[in-house]
């Protein structure tokens, strides 16, 4: 399973903004966009401070490649991978643009994620890996997986057990599902309930720039 293995918050830095990569730290005053001294919130590299400046004064190709890198960061896909589901999403009925955060959204870690299992999308990640969710009763291991419309995510019964679980079946819940999945948080399950609508994708991005920079 290929991944990025690189500094987390140089990705932040690069795109300018917080793409809250790293769950709870990113609303800390660790993270670096937070600190007043020594802040560091211009892109990183020999020359970001000059990237800064220029971000201003950017190219079309360039928003749209700023915006596709973005996308592809806050999800956790690499570029193989993020062209696959354009390609899918070309193929589709609708809006392109959605139809591709729409499989973004129904990967199986962004899911977990949005259920409130994990902090982040990278730690959904891992619990998915690790052999601790099962779909549809069965355990499954690709976090790139998309779901369908009925598919069913749990928290598997043996996993449960484990102290991260307890106390996070013990918490109230933190953070609100979205419309287009149903949560029970008692037995840490949940079902895809219907097509995530553009307003349920919290994520900024404008994917109109996505589907013009593939679209060259």
């Amino acid at each position: 399973m290929a991944k990025y293995t690189g500094p987390v918050c140089r990705l932040c830095r690069r795109e300018g903004e917080k793409l809250y990569l790293k769950g709870a730290r990113c609303l800390s005053v660790k993270c670096p966009f937070e600190k007043q001294d020594n802040r560091r919130d211009f892109a990183p590299g020999q020359h970001g401070r000059d990237a800064q400046f220029k971000r201003n004064r950017s190219s079309d190709f360039l928003q749209q490649l700023r915006e596709k890198q973005k996308a592809r960061r806050v999800y956790g896909v690499l570029e193989s991978q993020f062209r696959r589901y354009y390609e899918e999403a070309l193929k589709s009925r609708g809006v392109t643009g959605v139809a591709l955060l729409q499989i973004l959204e129904r990967r199986l870690d962004n899911v977990v994620y949005r259920l409130g299992y994990a902090s982040s999308r990278a730690q959904a990640r891992q619990l998915v890996a690790h052999g601790h969710i099962n779909v549809n009763g069965r355990r499954l291991k690709a976090p790139s997986a998309v779901l369908k419309i009925g598919d069913v995510v749990e928290v598997r019964v043996v996993a449960s057990g484990r102290t991260y679980f307890r106390e996070l079946k013990a918490m109230d819940e933190g953070r609100a599902a979205p419309g287009w999945l149903n949560r029970n948080w008692s037995t840490l399950s949940g079902q895809v309930a219907k097509m995530p609508l553009r307003e349920d994708i919290d994520a900024n991005l404008n994917e109109q720039l996505i589907v013009e920079y593939y679209s060259r």
